[in-house]
């Protein structure tokens, strides 16, 4: 920030911009004017009495405003003030200090003074204004310009400080100052120029407005109380600074609003209670903070914390300090990396879960739960990130269900999500089609031991099926069957034998292949497979368990199709939502 000066500046201007005023005007001089005058040339302050502030109007410590003015803007020869400018401390204020329009190139220093009525500064140019512990009824300084900055450390003001496009070359600093205006602002400071705003400590009944202001350093309020009378406690709309925003320890009850601030340093809300209940209490609506935003140590937020489109660097936080649920808003807001935080799926899809996507018409917001899973990537946490697009995928088709006006759409599509939730998590765990591929691989297996130690596989081959080695053991070896009409055959199956085992110690067929449950069910599950099982055996419907086992065999095999269907559609990232 630069600060264009005029020429000139000399004690010949300042004369002739005070040249209606003579000393002889204000003769006789009141007794603290006559000691002020005569420690004029040292340059040391004029304590007024003890120094302190002043309660009451007394005769020695009171100084007229229009003679304060003709001090200030540069006397008269042998009644000038030093090159430290005048400096009064301890003074009661009598009438109104009017230097609209004046260039002072001397500081003006009137700490612990009372003044009876609003100090006037409007479009003045000067180099540095101390009122350190004075109290005052207000001050007007709008377009003020000075080459230093504006001190109000531990002052009271009892109506609105307007500030309004100032430009200073140094701070506005308000550290531990009270200042009160419950009709407004308390203090009006909108397109302001400066290098540091500090109200550390201080008390501010009415608020701040900083919109559109300039800091060429930070913005400091740190263990202040701002409390608002119009809803907003701090309005720094499109500020812009290169330094931080410090709210560590403050109590404010208001908005904080920062709307599309630009911001290179960080946001600290550490220790902070920031109260707005039913609405916003801190805007961050398309701000950009280069740096880190802190909200840990205790930190309250009691209304809502809006995020929406804002650049965050780093967020630093903890659970305690977050919003209530409904109180938060994400959408669109992009951060780096978190720091000295929660790091895993589960407390940070709680904090997602803060969200209130219906404040802004919406159902779901998709966009905090990818970037969320970006943030896990890039720190590491895949398994986390992860879990968190799986929750987003079923919070995002669980709204387009809701959308769906037909019921029958609606059931339709909870049918699909519920398989593709099951089977391959969405499309975010397509490893997940080969677990379930295994499952019934293994339940397969099982299902045709049964079949198998039940005696109710049969050979696939019509030429086996008609042949005497399989249908004579069918038969007890006690029977006689006439297979041929001119001669009956002895049966072939010992008691209690199956077919299957009499079929398999026969000579005839020790070349036929051996029944394997465990690769005939892989066989039967996989289409892409052939071991040779199908081909050669299949359960047998009029056998006890051979009911069981060809419907299984059915089933399976349409299973094996879809979930080889699923998991290739799973790889290739078909099934995931946009």
């Amino acid at each position: 920030m630069t600060m264009e000066w005029g020429s000139g500046g000399s004690a010949e201007d300042m004369q002739r911009a005070n040249a209606t005023a003579r000393l002889d005007h204000f003769m006789p001089l009141l007794p603290a004017e006559a000691e002020v005058v005569a420690k004029l040339l040292s340059g040391d302050f004029d304590r007024l009495g003890d120094g302190s502030r002043p309660d009451q109007p007394d005769p020695a410590r009171v100084v007229r405003a229009p003679f304060l003015r003709f001090l200030v803007l540069g006397g008269e020869p042998g009644c000038r003030p030093h090159e430290k400018g005048v400096r009064i401390t301890g003074a009661w204020i009598d009438g109104v200090l009017d230097l609209e329009a004046c260039r002072i190139f001397r500081d003006i220093g009137l700490n612990d003074c009372h003044f009876e009525a609003t100090p006037i500064l409007r479009a003045a140019i000067i180099n540095r204004l101390f009122l350190d512990g004075s109290r005052l009824p207000g001050l007007q300084a709008e377009r003020l310009e000075a080459r230093g900055g504006i001190y109000l450390r531990g002052s009271e003001i009892n109506g609105e400080v307007n500030l309004i496009q100032c430009r200073l070359g140094g701070n506005l600093e308000c550290d531990g100052a009270i200042i009160r205006s419950p009709g407004g602002y308390a203090l009006q400071a909108s397109s302001l120029e400066v290098r540091n705003m500090l109200a550390r400590g201080a008390d501010i009944r009415g608020g701040i407005n900083l919109s559109g202001a300039v800091l060429t350093a930070d913005l400091d309020c740190a263990g202040a109380i701002l409390t608002s009378t119009a809803g907003i406690a701090i309005d720094a709309t499109a500020v812009e600074t290169r330094g931080n925003v410090v709210m560590r320890s403050a109590r404010i009850a208001g908005e904080v609003r920062l709307t599309a601030s630009q911001i290179e340093g960080d946001i600290d809300c550490s220790g902070a209670t920031l109260r707005n209940p039913g609405d916003s209490a801190l805007e961050l609506s398309r701000a950009v903070i280069k740096g880190a935003f802190f909200l840990r140590r205790d930190a309250e937020v009691d209304g809502m914390l809006n995020l929406t489109g804002a650049s965050i660097g780093t967020i630093h936080d903890e659970a305690q300090c977050w919003p209530k649920k409904g109180n938060l808003l994400l959408n669109r807001c992009r951060y780096g990396a978190f720091i000295d935080g929660p790091v895993d799926d589960e407390s940070r899809l709680d904090w997602l879960a803060r969200q209130a996507p219906g404040r802004g018409g919406e159902d779901f917001w998709p966009q905090p739960y990818e970037q969320l899973a970006a943030v896990f990537r890039d720190m590491g946490h895949g398994e986390d990130a992860r879990a968190v697009l799986i929750v987003k995928e079923r919070l995002q088709r669980r709204a387009r269900r809701d959308r769906a006006r037909s019921p029958v759409w609606r059931a339709l599509l909870g049918a699909t999500d519920g398989v593709l939730g099951v089977t391959l998590a969405y499309g975010r765990q397509p490893l997940l089609a080969f677990v379930w591929l295994f499952v019934f691989w293994a339940l397969g297996t099982g299902v045709f031991i049964y079949a198998e130690y039940r005696g109710a596989i049969m050979p696939n081959s019509p030429v086996v099926l008609r042949s005497p080695e399989w249908t004579l053991c069918g038969i007890e070896i006690t029977e006689h069957r006439s297979l041929i009409a001119s001669q009956a055959t002895q049966g072939l199956a010992e008691k209690g034998q199956t077919q299957l085992d009499c079929f398999r110690k026969r000579w005839e067929a020790s070349s036929y292949p051996h029944f394997n449950p465990s690769m005939y069910s892989l066989d039967t599950l996989l289409p892409v497979l052939d071991m040779g099982q199908k081909s050669f055996w299949r359960p047998n419907p009029l056998k006890p368990g051979g009911l069981i086992a060809i419907n299984y065999f059915y089933f399976q095999s349409v299973i094996g199709w879809a979930l080889s269907l699923l998991a290739v559609a799973g790889f290739s990232g078909l099934v995931k939502s946009s």
